[in-house]
């Protein structure tokens, strides 16, 4: 049993926890997506913290997939996700013109270019409108932003609606993100760059979103939640929380 994964009954914000067994180790797809010497240098060092293969993993992303890659950034997680979803699998590779103007916008095309376009589909739309078909989705994850939804002002209950009506019946929502002080809510999300995760877990369940499971992959004890995220002394090693969400069936 692997005590850094936690299953949880979804009731709403009431939820219980109980043991759940766990692999001892990520699939061989998430290896080998992960092992990929095409990845760059800066992307692999970066591994060891964040641990993709395992986070992956527990998120259930299989071959064949249609998986969106929220806020991508760069595509660090984008190119990880193509390896894993398998030439079967097609994979979105979403940023709003805040992050492509700032930063992204050279870098996501220079990856499309590198993956190909029929396996990773550029997304450049806001998050309140990401224009995909209802039910065209096995999975989405958005990684280390949900944070940035409040100070940039986006419209969250109507892009959970819409991440929502995207996804199938049964498919999956993975959010990872900086812990901020327990009952602080949203008051750092700009200023130190982290969230209550209490109320990420509120604000997807009153979306319609079901919490399946939790992990503490991510979890840094000794992170005492009250630096910025990008202090050198704790940047990389930050205490982060990793949230299934999961649309329901029916």
């Amino acid at each position: 049993m692997n005590p850094r994964l936690v299953a949880t009954i979804a009731l709403p914000l009431a939820v219980a926890t109980v043991p759940a067994l766990a692999a001892d180790a990520p699939p061989a797809h998430l290896a080998a997506a992960v092992a990929n010497p095409a990845r760059t240098d800066e992307d692999r060092a970066r591994d060891t913290d964040r641990k993709p293969d395992e986070v992956l993993a527990f998120l259930g992303i299989e071959p064949g997939m249609a998986v969106v890659d929220l806020m991508a950034g760069r595509g660090y997680y984008t190119e990880i996700l193509c390896g894993a979803v398998g030439e079967s699998g097609k994979v979105y590779l979403q940023n709003n013109e805040f992050v492509r103007k700032r930063f992204a916008d050279a870098a996501s095309a220079a990856l499309i270019d590198k993956l190909g376009v029929e396996r990773c589909v550029r997304l450049d739309r806001e998050l309140e409108d990401l224009g995909l078909p209802d039910d065209s989705l096995d999975a989405a994850i958005m990684v280390l932003f949900y944070h940035d939804t409040y100070w940039q002002k986006v419209d969250r209950p109507k892009m959970n609606a819409g991440i929502l009506r995207a996804l199938k019946p049964g498919g999956v929502f993975g959010v990872v993100d900086h812990h901020a002080e327990a009952g602080s809510k949203d008051r750092d999300v700009k200023s130190i760059h982290r969230v209550d995760a209490s109320i990420v877990k509120q604000e997807l369940v009153d979306a319609g979103f079901v919490l399946e499971a939790e992990s503490d992959l991510l979890s840094h004890p000794e992170d005492d939640r009250t630096k910025n995220v990008f202090d050198p002394s704790i940047r990389g090693k930050t205490d982060r929380f990793i949230y299934r969400f999961r649309k329901p069936a029916q």
